[in-house]
């Protein structure tokens, strides 16, 4: 009997000690809750003191000035903007089976409501399909209209539906500052409508083109442009195109700070006869001019013409070929040093003194010949 009161004792001191242990628990727990509850009471009454309350709740999101006018120009612009993925045929030598292969990518954008897409020459060259996604991810196939390497740019045409054609607005860079700011839209590695801003960081730049005349005039910035933003176009604050963005300096392949455009001045002329004639119609004057290496290995300054063509301009005008006397010393030709007032060095300085004139329009033209300064008028040619 004595054995049985032990154990009952036993229980009952371990039943005591234990609900003792859960009332203090939840003592401590309630302790804990009301202070809580009364921290988060002090931190609203100090917040609505101070006017502070942002900080201690979800807070809405406030956009400055500046930030809301880049997300306007951003969604305005999008629709305008398309992605460009290029691919060619190869035959396999064994089994004569054509296999397409991805080429490369690039950025363009919506010219008209016809279809035409603006891009750069290099994006497309070379390739044998070429198909375009608009912002709303629809992807159609496209056909080459036309092109320009000298000014690396092309003209894209698909058969969307108008509705889904949103034209980008166009500006003009005549009047465009260094400073002021830009935005790139494109796909750089292929990420689709990518912004990145910067500023106008120089004017009047010079690059080459596929075919090694200069393109000058041209807009460098200091906004991104990585591979896949070629063909992409350069907006100025009111979201209009100002430029084509075209290639960077970098002597690793990655953006480093320094971007050119080709201004929309260029553009503007260049399109327009792309879409209707698939080339530049420059106006000709109907001579070919030697190689500039063998020009420049000469030390000689100006296009030296090699023949003019019979019926041509420079045949009307009586310019002079290249010949050679009956003991076989060569006559170098006439020596093209100016046009109108712009002094002529070599041979792309010709080519693009020639782009300001128009087809059957009088220009003065001065060459030097056998060691005289001559001058002759020419009525320019179209392009044959």
């Amino acid at each position: 009997m004595s054995g049985n009161k032990s154990v009952f004792s036993l229980v009952g001191w371990v039943l005591f000690f234990a609900l003792g242990y859960l009332f203090g628990v939840k003592g401590v727990f309630t302790e804990e809750k009301a202070e809580i509850v009364n921290d988060i009471d002090s931190i609203e009454a100090r917040a609505q003191t101070t006017g502070m309350e942002e900080e201690y709740t979800i807070p809405d999101r406030k956009l400055n000035n500046e930030e809301q006018a880049t997300i306007s120009l951003f969604e305005a612009a999008t629709p305008s903007v398309v992605f460009i993925n290029t691919s060619e045929y190869r035959s396999n030598y064994w089994t004569r089976d054509i296999t397409e292969i991805p080429r490369g990518s690039g950025s363009g954008f919506v010219w008209d409501e016809d279809g035409h897409i603006v891009t750069n020459y290099h994006v497309i060259q070379n390739a044998d399909r070429a198909t375009v996604t608009l912002a709303d991810q629809t992807t159609w196939d496209a056909d080459l209209v036309g092109y320009a390497p000298e000014k690396d740019l092309a003209i894209l045409k698909i058969d969307a539906p108008r509705r889904d054609l949103v034209p980008i607005p166009v500006g003009t860079s005549i009047d465009l500052m260094v400073g002021q700011s830009v935005y790139a839209i494109g796909n750089p590695f292929g990420l689709d409508q990518t912004l990145t801003t910067g500023i106008i960081s120089a004017l009047g730049r010079e690059i080459k083109s596929r075919t090694g005349v200069p393109i000058r005039d041209v807009i460098q910035t200091d906004a991104a442009i990585n591979p896949g933003n070629s063909g992409g176009p350069l907006l100025d604050s009111q979201g209009k195109l100002i430029g084509v963005n075209t290639a960077i300096y970098s002597p690793s392949g990655a953006y480093a700070g320094i971007g050119f455009s080709i201004p929309v001045d260029q553009v503007n002329w260049v399109v327009p006869d792309l879409i209707e004639y698939g080339r530049l119609m420059r106006p000709a004057l109907g001579a070919d001019l030697w190689n500039q290496t063998y020009v420049s290995r000469a030390g000689i300054e100006g296009a030296v013409i090699w023949e003019v063509q019979p019926g041509s301009a420079a045949e009307r005008a009586g310019l002079k070929s290249t010949t050679r006397t009956r003991r076989g010393d060569m006559v170098i030709g006439d020596i093209i040093v100016k046009v109108g007032d712009e002094p002529i060095k070599n041979n792309a300085d010709l080519q693009l003194a020639l782009e300001k004139y128009k087809v059957g329009e009088e220009i003065e033209v001065t060459v030097i010949r056998q060691k005289e300064e001559v001058k002759t008028t020419v009525v320019l040619d179209p392009p044959r």
